[in-house]
């Protein structure tokens, strides 16, 4: 066999041959796209324990529709948008009206929404639906899956260049932007509404406590690399369309936890980022 031979068999044949390799692959894809520049605007606006936030808020209404409808997508979906956008909205409300920062108020919020989560889902036997839930399966994704994820993508990216200027203009310098006046917190509200619609769409994926690693670690990597903003988007989506790829690789191959293993392979994309900054600094 030759060494073309071997490279196609073991780097694109399981995508070529099997139906739900192919499904998983654009299911990464799709929510790579919309994540990975998610993610850098949370780092930039040093909100990152908001993401992790939103991620656990999601898990008490998908537990209680799971509860309620079994494994029953559109009600999972739903269970777990309406969680995520009431945990965002009370955390936003009681920062904005009490002395509470944001960060001290999401954490209030997404534990209390967790530790409800896990109490639903205590009810109900069976350990097994208990670990899909919190840790997906994309080998698993369906067609309606699929179409849910990559249509939340779309309408994610197209809203995200829509609020994107003023979203930037937040991050860099927050009183400029409220002195114009301008509707900030519509601004932030709907981010943090794409925020919950890509989290639950990439559930089905990598589960509710998964979700946020293909968000947040690649936006990380890439901005120890990079200081221009462009070029910390694009290798943040780089990051995390080749952390995806080489996941669903090694889950096929080794017979591991997909979304798990496309995790740790983002996390080792940004420990070897961060080695390499290291070692320029010494030099």
């Amino acid at each position: 066999m030759t060494i073309l031979a071997v490279l196609y068999e073991n780097l694109f044949a399981p995508f070529y041959d099997y139906l739900f390799m192919q499904r998983a692959l654009a299911a990464c894809i799709a929510i790579s796209l919309s994540s990975a520049p998610l993610g850098v605007i949370l780092i930039q606006r040093r909100m990152s324990l908001i993401g992790e936030a939103l991620s656990h808020g999601t898990l008490p209404g998908i537990a209680l529709a799971y509860l309620v409808a079994g494994m029953w997508l559109p009600a999972l979906i739903l269970g777990g948008a309406l969680a995520g956008l009431m945990v965002a909205f009370f955390s936003h409300f009681v920062s904005q009206n009490t002395c509470l920062k944001e960060d001290a108020s999401f954490s209030s919020f997404y534990m209390i929404a967790f530790a409800l989560g896990i109490l639903i889902l205590s009810l109900q036997e069976g350990s097994i639906k208990l670990v899909h839930l919190l840790f997906g399966n994309v080998l698993a994704v369906d067609g309606p899956s699929l179409i849910f994820m990559v249509a939340t993508s779309v309408v994610s990216l197209v809203i995200f260049a829509i609020i994107y200027r003023p979203l930037i203009y937040e991050c860099f310098d927050p009183l400029f932007m409220r002195s114009l006046k301008g509707p900030t917190h519509f601004y932030n509200f709907t981010f943090l509404t794409l925020m919950v619609g890509n989290l639950v769409a990439a559930y089905q994926a990598l589960g509710t406590l998964m979700a946020l690693g293909l968000m947040m670690i690649p936006a990380v990597a890439a901005r120890l690399l990079a200081h221009r903003l462009k070029s910390i988007f694009l290798i943040s989506i780089l990051f995390a369309l080749m952390s995806s790829y080489a996941g669903l690789l090694l889950s096929y191959h080794f017979n591991w936890p997909s979304g798990p293993t496309i995790v740790l392979v983002a996390g080792g994309l940004y420990i070897g980022s961060l080695v390499y900054v290291l070692a320029i600094r010494r030099h």
